[in-house]
Formats: C-alpha cells, sequence, structure tokens
C-alpha cells in the first residue's frame, strides 16, 4: 500500500477515537450520570485529557494524515514527487503533537484511576478521596465507602480506563505514522510500486 492511501487510513481511524474522548471527559463532568456541584468533580476531569490531549491535538494530525494521499505541497521547485515526499515528512510532525496529546491523556487517565474518584462518604455532604495508591483497584469491598454518587466508581474506572486504552492506542497509530512518513519521504509515495506517479518522470 501507498505510504499516502496508508496515512489516510491512519487519519480515518484517528477521528472516532478522538470522538470518544473527547465524549468520555464531557461526561466525566456528570459523575454518575448527575449533576453535582463544581467542587464535587474529580480533579482529573479538569485537566481536560480527553478534550484536548487525545480530542483536539488528535484532530489535527487526523487531518494532516487524510490530506497526505493528494498532497505533493503544491511540487517542490515544479517537481511534484520532492513535494510528495516534503509532505511525508511533514506529517511526522504532526504525529509527533498527536503522540504529545495521547500522551498527556494517558497520564492524566492513569494519575486519576491511581486516585480514584472523588465522592460522598457519610452521607452528609462530605465529597473526599476515600482511596489511596490504587488500593480500591485491589478490593472492592472499598467501594462501598462512596455513598453517592451512585455507582460513582465504575463510572469514573469505566471512563478513565476507556481513556487510557484510547491513548494508547493514538500513541501507536501516531508512531506507525512517525514510520510512515520516514518512508513516504524516503522512498516517495510508493515504495516499490512499478509506474506510480513517483516513479513518471
Amino acid at each position: 500500500m501507498c505510504s499516502g492511501s496508508f496515512a489516510k487510513c491512519l487519519g480515518i481511524s484517528l477521528i472516532p477515537l478522538a470522538i470518544v474522548c473527547i465524549l468520555c471527559n464531557i461526561l466525566l463532568f456528570f459523575p454518575g450520570g448527575i449533576v453535582v456541584e463544581t467542587q464535587n468533580i474529580t480533579d482529573q476531569a479538569f485537566y481536560f485529557g480527553g478534550i484536548v490531549g487525545s480530542g483536539v491535538l488528535m484532530i489535527f494530525p487526523a487531518l494532516v494524515f487524510l490530506g497526505l494521499k493528494n498532497n505533493d505541497c503544491c511540487g517542490c521547485c515544479g517537481n511534484e514527487s520532492c513535494g510528495r515526499r516534503f509532505a511525508m515528512l511533514s506529517s511526522i510532525l504532526f504525529a509527533a503533537v498527536g503522540v504529545l496529546g495521547a500522551g498527556y491523556s494517558i497520564i492524566v487517565s492513569a494519575v486519576a484511576i491511581n486516585r480514584g474518584p472523588k465522592c460522598e462518604i457519610y452521607n452528609n455532604g462530605t465529597w473526599k478521596y476515600p482511596f489511596e495508591n490504587g488500593d480500591y483497584l485491589k478490593d472492592t469491598s472499598l467501594w462501598d465507602k462512596c455513598k453517592e454518587p451512585k455507582d460513582i466508581v465504575h463510572w469514573h474506572l469505566s471512563l478513565f480506563s476507556v481513556l487510557l486504552v484510547m491513548g494508547l492506542i493514538q500513541v501507536a497509530l501516531c508512531a506507525v505514522q512517525v514510520v510512515n512518513g520516514l518512508l513516504g519521504a524516503l522512498c516517495g509515495d510508493c515504495c516499490g510500486c512499478c509506474g506510480g506517479s513517483d516513479g513518471a518522470v
């Protein structure tokens, strides 16, 4: 497969992942699916790992990857092949932006999972972080410490786990594009494709 077409496939894959991450981060502002006061929302939701890191910052690389198939950077001194190589090389920079954004989301999600959710622990309006160093991950009986919102631990753990997994997939896809971009810059749009546009004189 030509490097431009492969990059387009990566771009198509990144867009739904970014949308899922944005939606997950938005849902985190409604712990347990209910509206609560701002100070009772888990701090990591306000770090916008899903909205900014795996969301907005991932849209830019995705759009660039989608356009690589037909992008020749207006040619390079009149040489279409040179322009395509430069476009593939420039895609590496956008892939790096994607890796940084997804990496940020991964870190935020990992910290949030380890810390656990903020919840009401005494049914008297007192909201705290009742878990320490991820102890609740090994002992589900501790989940009863959270009285409200209902099922907040499941909510918190599920959404941040999705963000973590989506971030890892995004990093992998962007890393693949780094390799693809290098190959495209070195070999042209179609490595080993005889009679392709890159081989035309």
